[in-house]
């Protein structure tokens, strides 16, 4: 008799309106719109914020009162010193390389370096997020430079505000810094995306927290997570004019091309985060060194993609025009993405180990019927 084979079973491809487990951080297009953090409106978090608010709201499970804030930002400082030995490791790494393959990289050594202890946990995520930045920027002027700059945050400094000082390495505008700030708190934490998903997955094998990180930077590189920032940036700087952007986005809908940084899995009526950093990205444009062709080519696109799809644009378009008018490099747009989300991951890690099953889903065979083996003499 044939042996039994597993019943055909319902599936959804990429897990598409699966549910797979509770979770308390975030909620993410309920109704299809509107995001929340722990039961935070986003629009109220980035107004009124800063993005060390937001990642304290994740990792602790509520907001800081001021000392609390003022303690974090000490201890998120006093963590963003590189040690000689991580300096050695990011020193011999080419500049050829992509930056995401940096990060991963830098979190995989760290781990070697700093090793999960018990209850590291959360210090872990401070630790990534406080010299992601001074590492990604260390590594930026060794090469482009041949300077090797000081990293170390000084007390009561932002990550958005040290970020900017450490790229341009001079004082940032009072609006730069609150443009950055506002991104990276939009960008800390989306739900059950890929990357989140991913590090979820690590976590549920028992593994240590930097593994969990690496798994969800490698996930966030794809072009269809955290690259469509920098895939949406190498598509405005296609077109010199609004009329050329128009003539050129209609010709690649004709060719049935994909447009990066409209629709989403998820929301359905629009991506709430997506107002507001269209807001600063055209607030950026109009300032003396703005860019306003690149802010009209953005809306331009924004509206052939409304009337001809009816897509609407994700955070990561109007993102791609704000980095832009920041003066940071193409390259560095996913590696942001990671500074901030990875508040998100820490968080999601430690809710998982909290109430952990290994996470081992099944798929649909649709191979071979059973058939004999074939001696490799008699194989066609």
């Amino acid at each position: 008799p044939k042996p039994c084979l597993p019943t055909k079973q319902m599936s959804n491809k990429g897990l598409a309106g699966i549910s797979v487990s509770n979770s308390t951080i975030c909620t993410v297009g309920k109704q299809g719109l509107g995001l929340m953090y722990r039961g935070y409106n986003i629009n109220d978090l980035a107004e009124n914020c800063k993005f060390e608010e937001v990642a304290y709201l994740l990792l602790y499970g509520k907001l800081p009162t001021e000392e609390q804030l003022t303690e974090y930002l000490n201890k998120l400082a006093s963590l963003s010193a590189l040690t000689g030995e991580l300096k050695t490791i990011i020193e011999v790494i080419p500049f050829s390389a992509h930056p995401m393959d940096f990060m991963r990289t830098v979190v995989s050594a760290l781990g070697t370096l700093e090793p999960e202890g018990e209850d590291d946990a959360v210090d872990i995520v401070n630790r990534i997020i406080s010299v992601g930045g001074p590492a990604l920027l260390y590594w930026h002027h060794f090469h482009t430079n041949n300077t090797r700059i000081e990293t170390e945050c000084p007390e009561g400094r932002t990550m958005a505000e040290h970020f900017l000082y450490l790229l341009h390495q001079k004082q940032p505008s009072e609006f730069h810094v609150k443009v950055m700030n506002v991104s990276l708190i939009l960008y800390a934490e989306h739900g059950f995306a890929a990357s989140t998903f991913a590090s979820r997955v690590t976590a549920s094998t028992t593994s240590d927290m930097y593994s969990c990180i690496a798994t969800a930077i490698g996930t966030l590189r794809g072009a269809l997570h955290g690259g469509a920032n920098e895939a949406a940036m190498k598509l405005l700087e296609k077109f010199s004019s609004v009329e050329e952007a128009e003539e050129g986005i209609l010709n690649m809908l004709a060719n049935k091309e994909l447009i990066m940084g409209f629709g989403h899995r998820v929301y359905r009526k629009g991506d709430p985060r997506n107002k507001i950093i269209k807001k600063y990205s055209k607030e950026l444009s109009l300032e003396p060194n703005g860019c306003p062709t690149l802010f009209a080519i953005s809306e331009v696109i924004e509206n052939v993609m409304s009337e001809k799809k009816k897509l609407f644009p994700n955070l990561d378009f109007y993102s791609a025009s704000a980095y832009h008018q920041l003066g940071i490099p193409t390259g560095y747009f996913t590696p942001i993405f990671v500074l901030s989300r990875a508040t998100g991951w820490g968080s999601h890690v430690i809710e998982q180990r909290n109430d952990n099953k290994l996470i081992r889903p099944t798929c649909t065979y649709t191979g071979p019927e059973p058939r004999d083996y074939i001696p490799i003499q008699s194989r066609l």
